[in-house]
């Protein structure tokens, strides 16, 4: 599903900066993990690569088995709103949407009929534990609510590919605790691969292993 290897990335100045160097990943359908590390290692700059937003300046990253380095900007466009969902941690629900709309819009784009996207929508919107705020305004949600919805809408058009980063750093523990469930059980509902940012040891003990990034590569970290 998703396949890295030897990436490197360096950002050009009058000192240049390595924030990625050597970094291989394989991700099958089904696998869940989590990246950890210290900040300015390069784990945001990781997802924007695996996403195709950023260009590496070493090695290979293939999506679904497309390499996206064969890809222009408008194939690439098309295949993260395909085959890819976002979760960040701020929530980026559109307050001017209902919880509604704002989960169908993957579909809208993708021109679902409307009658289609609203039965998914009940549907994931249920399995969130938000069956019952499809009308609601954002203002009228708590953030644990909100990044529930942000979650509905990356998964809503049964992305292979999952990519959070600190989805849970605005939240409180208990909400948290709440989102990282969900996000898990639906991931793995849908047969997706996953990847979570985090500097959470809580958040990592979600997925199915932890990898610590560093400036020199990035190696698995042993279960607890």
């Amino acid at each position: 599903m998703l396949s890295i290897r030897s990436l490197a990335k360096t950002y050009p100045g009058p000192t240049p900066r390595t924030v990625l160097a050597n970094v291989s990943l394989e991700l099958a359908a089904g696998d869940y993990v989590a990246i950890t590390g210290e900040s300015g290692v390069g784990k945001s700059t990781l997802l924007n690569l695996a996403a195709g937003l950023d260009r590496p300046d070493a090695g290979s990253i293939e999506v679904d088995g497309v390499d996206l380095a064969s890809l222009d900007d408008d194939a690439l466009t098309l295949l993260r709103r395909r085959r890819m969902g976002f979760v960040f941690q701020a929530f980026h629900v559109l307050p001017y949407l209902t919880v509604g709309e704002n989960v169908a819009l993957p579909l809208a784009l993708q021109r679902e009929s409307p009658i289609a996207a609203g039965e998914r929508v009940r549907t994931m919107l249920a399995a969130v534990g938000l069956g019952d705020r499809v009308a609601s305004r954002p203002r009228e949600l708590s953030g644990g609510e909100l990044q529930r919805v942000a979650i509905a809408r990356a998964l809503i058009h049964r992305p292979a590919l999952v990519l959070a980063d600190e989805p849970t750093g605005n939240l409180d523990p208990d909400s948290a605790a709440i989102v990282l469930a969900l996000l898990r059980a639906v991931i793995k509902g849908q047969g997706a691969a996953g990847i979570l940012v985090t500097h959470s040891q809580a958040a990592a003990q979600t997925t199915d292993r932890t990898l610590l990034l560093t400036r020199e590569g990035m190696r698995e970290l042993e279960s607890p």
